[in-house]
């Protein structure tokens, strides 16, 4: 940011959609750098975006709030909760105490089948099959996965 806002560089009028608070410290340190943020209402947990834009840096991260307005899966968003409350309560100096992460173990379906249809999909030609094929390929996979 800093190369893009320097005239001597690039000189550029840009836009940046970041929470990142040391991007907005740089206001007042960087020529050309103003913090503008959409204001919002909570309420509840939840948010509301007003589509009022204002002078400042927001206060918050919204990012989970807009993951989820844009369907991201209740499990992702819980899990993203999660870590921005330990994140939030752990001091930043010491070695942070997050929640353990879900294994991909625990993530993925308990069948049997599975390594070999990963296998099977791991070695398809995508651009080598008709879309015919490509059907057959994926009942056969449904198939396997009952």
């Amino acid at each position: 940011m800093e190369y893009i806002a320097d005239k001597k560089n690039i000189g550029a009028k840009t836009l940046f959609a970041t929470h990142y608070h040391e991007l907005t410290e740089l206001e007042g340190k960087t020529d050309g750098v103003n913090n503008f943020c959409v204001t919002v209402k909570e309420n509840a947990g939840d948010i509301v975006f007003l589509r009022k834009i204002e002078r400042g840096g927001a206060m918050a991260s919204y990012g989970i709030h807009v993951a989820k307005l844009a369907g991201v899966p209740a499990d992702v968003i819980k899990r993203s909760g999660d870590l921005l409350n330990a994140l939030n309560s752990s001091d930043i100096n010491r070695t942070r105490d997050l929640p353990s992460a879900i294994t991909s173990a625990e993530m993925q379906p308990n069948v049997p089948q599975y390594d070999d249809i990963i296998e099977t999909i791991k070695n398809l030609d995508a651009d080598g099959l008709t879309p015919r094929m490509a059907l057959d390929i994926l009942y056969d996979l449904k198939k396997a996965l009952r």
